[in-house]
């Protein structure tokens, strides 16, 4: 009996030891400092629930233990230096680098013990999101259901105007009416007699003061021309145009909160006369690895599903297949909608000014707005395109506008390609216009026809 009972103890010991050792497994880390050392170091190529570059992380450590019955030491050898791993031999860590196509992982040597801990532990036990945030939420569908009664009450208060005010209308007229007909009963034979002398017509008008008719007529003659002179010579000028596009792209994300730079995109605008539309493949140098936007900013009336939704139009236009992280090639044309476009007679070669004029320009630009200074050549044409969710045009592009920006802009004379260009053609201003003068484009031949014209 006392055996029996021996026995059962050290069995309840050992059962303790082992169910304490499996959840240290689980209760060594910070789950929260954990979150915010995957968000900086693994979501490049890592989600919790769904494969990315690299597999789904959520449960890694139980998954790796049941199946392969490893333990954390090999996650650490792992994550610090999977290339050395491999290279020892582990079966395991090879099997899962042919698994993914040969990619790589970035080895992580800076990483304490205690900071993979903190990730593990994370991936195992994430936190709950914060009540803050359920509670913002709650309250932004508070607001707009708020929002929607306030317009459903704004919508019925101008019901109530407009029917009042119509029904003010048709009592005056009805007024007038009867003031008109009490007026005709009070006329005497001597008001009818001069009302018959009275013009009643426009004919009769017309015939009485003919002369100024006429100069009337003159003058909406002249107006009438003016007008359409002026509107022909709008023609082709779409200033605030900014039309729909099939895949929504926010240069206000991209190049406002997240910096990019315009030439990172539109590489041709710096060495080629064209800034390319740019194609897919650019956009998959990023989104291969962002597959959902986690950005704080959201602009107005869209949300992080919306988000979410055009990314995946970027997958089904390149064939991307974000699960297994391979290609189908079946690819989907998208028909972007073009917005500045110059006429075919007309000659702008984009290397020209963002390489030879950018100093000069965004010098001569930010003279005449100091209250909207650039950083960045392209936004002396463009506008703040870094301030837009939807591009527009932002200027005329009349022959006009070219003109008084040759006029105003000075030029380089300091910029190596202008110096050795223009290198004879220096000393020859220089005599001109003295030593010390402004020289402006248009003295270098920027007013030339043949310039910018067939």
């Amino acid at each position: 009996m006392i055996s029996w009972r021996k026995h059962y103890k050290r069995g309840l010991i050992a059962i303790g030891l082992l169910l304490s050792t499996s959840a240290s497994i689980y209760a060594q880390g910070d789950a929260k400092n954990g979150e915010k050392l995957f968000k900086a170091n693994c979501t490049a190529c890592h989600a919790l629930d769904k494969q990315l570059v690299g597999p789904a992380l959520g449960g890694i450590v139980d998954k790796v233990k049941s199946e392969q019955n490893l333990d954390t030491d090999w996650l650490h050898k792992w994550i610090k230096d999977n290339k050395a791993l491999r290279a020892s031999g582990d079966k395991y860590a090879n099997e899962i680098f042919e698994k993914f196509n040969k990619t790589e992982m970035t080895a992580f040597p800076n990483l304490t013990d205690q900071e993979i801990d903190d990730i593990l532990e994370y991936t195992t036990n994430p936190p709950a999101p914060e009540p803050a945030a359920d509670a913002a939420a709650n309250g932004a569908d508070t607001n707009s259901i708020t929002s929607i009664e306030a317009q459903k009450r704004e919508s019925m208060n101008s019901k109530i105007i407009l029917i009042s005010l119509m029904s003010i209308g048709g009592l005056l007229l009805w007024l007038l009416f009867k003031l008109r007909q009490l007026v005709k009963l009070q006329q005497t034979d001597e008001l009818v007699g001069l009302n018959a002398t009275r013009a009643t017509s426009f004919g009769d008008i017309y015939n009485k003061y003919q002369n100024v008719g006429k100069g009337i007529l003159v003058l909406l003659g002249i107006f009438a021309a003016y007008g359409l002179w002026n509107s022909l010579m709008w023609i082709g000028v779409y200033k605030g145009y900014k039309p729909e596009q099939p895949i929504y792209f926010s240069h206000k994300i991209h190049a406002g909160e997240n910096k990019i730079d315009c030439q990172l995109c539109h590489s041709s605008a710096k060495y080629g006369k064209v800034s390319e539309i740019p194609s897919m493949n650019v956009c998959m140098n990023c989104h291969r690895n962002i597959a959902e936007y986690n950005g704080k900013y959201m602009e107005p009336g869209k949300d992080k599903a919306f988000y979410d939704g055009e990314i995946q139009k970027i997958y089904a236009a390149t064939g991307w297949d974000p699960a297994s992280q391979q290609y189908t090639g079946k690819t989907q044309p998208v028909e972007w909608t073009r917005i500045h476009n110059m006429p075919d007679f007309v000659y702008f070669n984009h290397a020209q000014h963002v390489v030879a004029g950018e100093t000069a320009i965004i010098n001569s630009y930010n003279k005449k707005n100091p209250d909207a200074k650039i950083d960045v050549v392209c936004k002396a044409c463009h506008g703040q395109v870094d301030t837009m969710n939807v591009v527009q045009m932002a200027n005329d592009f009349t022959m006009g506008w070219c003109i008084e920006c040759h006029r105003t802009t000075e030029v380089d004379m300091n910029n190596g390609y202008n110096k050795e260009y223009f290198k004879n053609l220096h000393e020859k201003l220089k005599k001109q216009y003295g030593s010390g003068a402004k020289i402006t484009v248009d003295a270098i031949g920027g007013l030339e026809c043949g310039k910018c014209h067939y």
